[in-house]
C-alpha cells in the first residue's frame, strides 16, 4: 500500500511538473514563457497624422509641465506653449530653447498620452527626425499609467527611441524594470548608429506582447526583452503604458560631457505616431 502512495504521488508530481500553467497572461511551460506569433492589425486603433495646424490634439496629447530635474538634474522647463511644441506642414516640431522659464535657463515639451491613449500590448511606429548639439537628449517613450507595481523603476519603463547629442547617431532602445535599470548597470539595452538621424526622418518601432518587448529602426530588429515568467520585478510589462515625446537638455545622460547652449533652439520633428492593436491568440 505504501509503495502504491508512493508511485501515486510520484505520477501526479510528475503530471504537474509537465503541464503549463498561465501566469500574466502568459502561457508558461517548464518556468519559460512560451511565445504564440503575436500579430497586429493592418490599420492603426491609436494615430496621430499631424495633418492640422496649432498646438497638438488635445483629446491625443496632454503636457508634463515644470522644471524639477525629472529625475535626472536635466535642465530645462517643460512648458505646454506653442513656443516649444506646435503642428504645421504635417508635422509635429518639439522646441528646446534657451529662454528662462521658472528659474531654469531653457525650455522644451514633454508630450504625453496618459489618460488619453493607454495601452496594454500593441505595435508602436513613432516616424521622427532628432535634433544634434550636446546636451540634446530627445527620447520617444512609454511609462506605466497606474505604477501598479510601485514608482520607478518597478512599474517599468519603455524606451523606444533614445539619442544624446554628445554621442552623434547612437540611437538606443531600452527597457528598465525593478531587477533591470541603469541605476544598478543592468537594463536591458541595445543601441545602432544611424548616421542619418538628425538629417532625415526614420522610423522607431516597438512590438510589445506578452512574451517580449522587441525594437526596430527601420524595420530592422534591434532590441529583445523576453519576459521570463519570474514576476513583475523582471517583467512589470502587463499593465497599461502611455507615450512621451520629448527632448530634455542636460541632466544625468544628455549633460554628461558637458552642454553647449549655443545649439539651442534644436528641433524634434515627427511626421507620425501610430499604434496598432495585438490580436490575441
Amino acid at each position: 500500500m505504501k509503495h502504491l502512495l508512493h508511485a501515486t504521488i510520484f505520477l501526479l508530481l510528475a503530471g504537474c511538473s509537465s503541464k503549463s500553467k498561465v501566469t500574466q497572461g502568459v502561457t508558461i511551460i517548464g518556468g519559460a514563457p512560451v511565445d504564440k506569433g503575436w500579430t497586429f492589425e493592418a490599420n492603426p486603433s491609436w494615430s496621430d497624422e499631424f495633418d492640422y495646424t496649432g498646438l497638438p490634439d488635445a483629446t491625443k496629447w496632454d503636457y508634463d509641465i515644470g522644471g524639477s530635474g525629472w529625475g535626472n538634474n536635466e535642465l530645462q522647463y517643460y512648458t505646454n506653449t506653442i513656443n516649444n511644441a506646435k503642428v504645421a506642414d504635417g508635422k509635429l516640431t518639439i522646441t528646446a530653447r534657451k529662454e528662462v522659464m521658472g528659474g531654469r535657463e531653457y525650455t522644451s515639451a514633454r508630450l504625453v498620452t496618459r489618460k488619453k491613449g493607454d495601452f496594454l500590448y500593441g505595435r508602436f511606429e513613432i516616424k521622427a527626425k532628432l535634433p544634434a548639439g550636446k546636451g540634446t537628449w530627445p527620447a520617444i517613450w512609454m511609462l506605466p499609467t497606474d505604477y501598479v507595481y510601485g514608482g520607478w523603476p518597478k512599474s517599468g519603463e519603455i524606451d523606444i527611441m533614445e539619442h544624446v547629442g554628445y554621442d552623434l547617431h547612437k540611437v538606443h532602445i531600452s527597457t528598465h524594470t525593478e531587477a533591470y535599470n541603469f541605476k544598478i548597470n543592468t537594463q536591458k539595452s541595445a543601441s545602432r548608429m544611424v548616421e542619418t538621424a538628425t538629417t532625415d526622418f526614420h522610423v522607431y518601432r516597438v512590438d510589445w506582447t506578452p512574451y517580449a518587448v522587441r525594437g526596430y529602426i527601420d524595420n530592422q530588429f534591434l532590441f529583445q526583452h523576453v519576459n521570463e515568467g519570474k514576476g513583475h520585478a523582471t517583467w512589470p510589462f502587463d499593465q497599461k503604458f502611455h507615450l512621451l515625446l520629448n527632448i530634455a537638455f542636460g541632466g544625468d545622460w544628455g549633460g554628461a560631457q558637458g552642454i553647449d547652449p549655443s545649439v539651442l533652439p534644436v528641433n524634434m520633428e515627427v511626421d507620425y505616431v501610430r499604434v496598432y492593436k495585438m490580436i490575441d491568440k
